[in-house]
């Protein structure tokens, strides 16, 4: 069955970054309103004029550095930052001291905000507090050190929302890459279940009988079983620890945190007769009973319930003896399939899963239980010593509901 690789994109950032450019382009027409709306009153409106046909230039050509952390460098925010504090600083040679006493604007007024912002969601709280102590500085300077309650205001605003954006936005990455390791975790978890279930139903079933038939045979046999009894032993104790990959990020720090995870898509155009998959396990310790028109389930669905019922099968055959019976019903309600599994055996002790699950024997837990759950489904077992084992599971008709639950566990 083919096998795609799904990745999944997760960068909150973003955002901020598409918001920082629209807020350029805004406080940048803001800043040259200002300036049309009071240029009567400015005393060298020259030096204005040039600074804003620069300031224009600059913020429109430089829209797509601010698309994304990737594109807006260290250089890109330097120079950016040295326009802002340049701006600043000529305000002093545009408008005239009285001006400036009396509180006006600096030349790029707000939109200074929008380069120490740029900052703060580049490199986080600490380059956010560099770049605005640049500012306090020169807004500082700009009006002689004996600044306006307005200016003390901006500058103060300026400084405490960019540090708070910054470390957001540092919070916001760990968070990501959190969310990510644990994905990935998750992803690598459900395929090694997969892995161990198909392990479980082939190889260790071949050792367990290998090693059961060598000691009955004895001699040569016997040593042969005995190895086989030992690699199974490894086997279940690999299949039941597993490794999970270390968690990858993006290589382009603009695409966010990155998982990749595997799917396996249906190679069937449409659902299957459950049936179909049924039959072959019916035989002459095995009766199936079944409805009379077919029960449809999606591919997957279809395959790992019948997968399922054989696990069950398996484990009577094992634990009941070669000479037990088994019956299987299968039920077809309005929303979901039941098969239910039950053989006249001798039952199962009490705690005797729990203490096979802590071996490495996980043919319940993996085989039946495993494969279940990840199809939205349920599989209940009981048994009682003496009266043998029934085994019921149930599944879902929507497969796409089906594969919603297995993911949100």
């Amino acid at each position: 069955m083919a096998k795609r690789e799904r990745v999944m994109r997760m960068s909150v950032e973003q955002p901020l970054w598409r918001a920082l450019a629209g807020y350029r382009v805004l406080t940048m027409v803001y800043a040259i309103g200002l300036f049309i709306s009071a240029h009567a009153e400015v005393a060298r409106p020259w030096v204005a004029i040039a600074y804003f046909a620069v300031l224009a230039v600059w913020t429109l050509a430089t829209l797509p550095r601010v698309a994304n952390a990737a594109s807006c460098t260290k250089r890109f925010l330097a120079v950016d930052l040295t326009i802002a504090l340049a701006g600043i600083l000529l305000t002093r040679l545009a408008e005239a001291p009285e001006r400036i006493d009396a509180g006006a604007p600096t030349l790029p007024s707000i939109w200074t905000a929008g380069a120490v912002l740029a900052f703060a969601i580049k490199g986080g709280w600490r380059w956010a507090a560099f770049a605005s102590t640049l500012v306090a500085a020169a807004n500082l300077v700009e009006r002689s050190g004996v600044p306006t309650r307005d200016t003390i205001h901006m500058v103060l605003l300026v400084w405490i929302a960019s540090i708070a954006i910054g470390y957001v936005v540092e919070v916001a990455r760990a968070s990501e890459r959190t969310l990510a390791r644990a994905l990935e975790i998750e992803a690598a978890t459900r395929e090694r279940e997969r892995l161990a279930r198909d392990i479980h139903d082939g190889v260790l079933q071949v050792l367990a009988m290998v090693q059961r038939r060598g000691a009955v045979i004895g001699g040569e046999a016997a040593e042969l079983g005995r190895m086989a009894g030992e690699q199974e032993v490894a086997l279940r104790t690999l299949v039941s620890g597993g490794l999970v990959p270390v968690s990858r990020v993006s290589e382009d720090a603009a695409e966010g945190a990155v998982v990749r995870a595997v799917d396996e898509p249906d190679d069937a155009a449409g659902p299957v007769d459950l049936r179909v998959l049924l039959a072959p396990y019916a035989g002459a310790m095995v009766s199936l009973a079944e409805p009379g028109a077919p029960v449809p389930l999606a591919p997957a669905a279809a395959r790992e319930l019948a997968a399922a019922v054989g696990a069950a099968l398996d484990n009577v055959r094992k634990h009941a003896g070669e000479h037990a019976r088994a019956w299987i019903l299968v039920e077809d309600e309005p929303d979901e399939v039941i098969v239910t599994v039950r053989d006249d055996g001798p039952g199962i002790p009490e705690g005797r899963l729990a203490q096979a699950e802590g071996e490495g024997r996980l043919g319940v837990a993996l085989s039946i239980r495993g494969r279940l759950r990840d199809l939205g489904g349920t599989a209940e077992l009981i048994s009682v010593p003496g009266q043998g084992t029934e085994v019921e599971l149930k599944v879902p008709k929507d497969s796409s509901a089906s594969r919603g639950k297995a993911e949100q566990r």
